[in-house]
């Protein structure tokens, strides 16, 4: 199974910009059958790349295509808007890991438990710094990550 995460600043406003994610997305299909697209859920680049990979799915009934939220803490939206993530996302996961990191440094955390599992990064940054730009920074210093930077 390959693996896929997004990683993007909160505003998500170039033109052009849905085409190229959809772009990297069939260039990561275009690698295998079977694979795990990871999303934090936060902001509007990550509503575009689920969106993205709900629509893939589609395009695509014949590969197996699962969309899991990654999330930094537990949240009583999960419980609250349970019908909209068992619509959106086929899991939802809290990695055990961050049980003990503080709310605070809790979504970088996250950002690099995803990276340390993805064989592929769909990025969309555009300036350098943030948590985005520490991700990307991140993944650059692993050696078996393939990393699409939508934003260039």
């Amino acid at each position: 199974m390959n693996v896929c995460m997004f990683a993007g600043h909160r505003e998500a406003y170039q033109s052009g910009i849905d085409k190229r994610l959809k772009m990297a997305i069939e260039s990561v299909l275009s690698s295998d059958t079977t694979f795990e697209f990871l999303t934090g859920g936060m902001g509007e680049f990550d509503a575009k790349a689920a969106a993205a990979v709900r629509s893939a799915k589609r395009q695509h009934p014949e590969l197996d295509i699962k969309l899991t939220l990654v999330s930094p803490y537990m949240s009583n939206d999960f419980n609250t808007n349970k019908e909209y993530y068992e619509s959106c996302f086929d899991d939802i996961v809290i990695p055990s890991e961050l049980a003990d990191v503080h709310y605070k440094a809790a979504i970088k955390k996250r950002n690099e438990w995803m990276v340390d599992r993805a064989d592929y990064l769909i990025a969309y940054v555009y300036r350098d710094f943030g948590g985005a730009s520490d991700t990307l920074r991140y993944a650059k210093r692993k050696k078996d990550i393939q990393i699409m930077n939508v934003a260039e």
